[in-house]
C-alpha cells in the first residue's frame, strides 16, 4: 500500500515538523478552471488583499465566463480595478477558452509540462500562473512553483538562506512526488503569507 503524501512528508526532516504543526493540508481543486485562472491573473504582482478587492468588484460587475468577459466593455473591467495590461490578459484568456474549449476535463490526460506549455501560450499566462492552475484547478500533486515569493520565503525559513532558484528546485526534488503538498507547508511556514504570496512577476 502506497503511503499518503502526509505520511511520506512526515518522514522528511524539513517538512515533517510542519505537517505536525499544521495538520494534513490538502489540495482543493476549483470547479471552474476559467474563474480560477482569472483570479490568478488578478493576483499577479499584487497583495492578496488588493487582489481580493478587485476580484469582488469584477465578479459583481460581469459574468466571469469566457462569453461574459468578451461581452464586457473594457471600461467595465478597468472600473473593476483591472489595469490596462490585466484587462488585455483576461480578454486573451477568455478568447483562448472560447476557441479551445478548455476545462478541467480537457487537461485531465495532459502531463504537467503539457498543461504549462498550452496555458503559457496564452498572452498573460506565465509559469507562475500555469503552476497555480496545476495546483488549484487540476490538483496535481508534484508541483513546485519556485517563482512564488511565498514559496521562496518559506523555503528560506525551513531549509535556510543562500539557495538560488535552480538550487531550490534541485533540493525540492527530495519532496517528490508530493512537492505540491510540500509547497502548501512552505506557504504556512512563511510569516507574511497573506500579504506576499502573490507578489510575484509571472515569468
Amino acid at each position: 500500500m502506497t503511503d499518503s503524501p502526509h505520511e511520506t512528508l512526515r518522514e522528511d526532516s524539513d517538512i515533517g515538523p510542519l505537517v505536525d504543526a499544521h495538520g494534513e493540508l490538502t489540495l482543493d481543486p476549483a470547479d471552474d478552471l476559467f474563474e480560477r485562472l482569472v483570479v490568478s491573473i488578478l493576483r499577479q504582482q499584487v497583495s492578496m488583499a488588493s487582489a481580493a478587492a478587485t476580484r469582488e468588484r469584477l465578479f459583481d460587475a460581469v459574468e466571469v465566463t469566457p462569453t461574459g468577459i468578451l461581452a464586457a466593455d473594457d471600461d467595465v473591467l478597468r472600473d473593476a480595478g483591472l489595469s490596462r495590461q490585466k484587462t488585455r490578459y483576461v480578454d486573451e484568456v477568455a478568447a483562448a477558452f472560447e476557441e479551445e474549449g478548455y476545462t478541467v476535463d480537457y487537461f485531465a490526460d495532459h502531463s504537467d509540462e503539457a498543461v504549462r506549455e498550452e496555458l503559457t501560450a496564452i498572452t498573460g499566462v506565465g509559469d507562475w500562473t500555469a503552476n497555480m492552475q496545476l495546483l488549484f484547478s487540476l490538483g496535481r500533486e508534484d508541483v513546485f512553483p519556485v517563482g512564488d515569493l511565498g514559496v521562496r520565503k518559506g523555503f528560506s525559513n525551513v531549509v535556510g538562506d543562500g539557495y538560488d532558484r535552480p538550487e531550490m528546485v534541485a533540493y525540492a526534488e527530495g519532496w517528490a512526488p508530493y512537492r505540491s503538498y510540500a509547497t502548501l507547508y512552505l506557504w504556512r511556514a512563511q510569516e507574511d503569507i497573506a500579504d506576499s504570496v502573490d507578489e510575484v512577476a509571472d515569468e
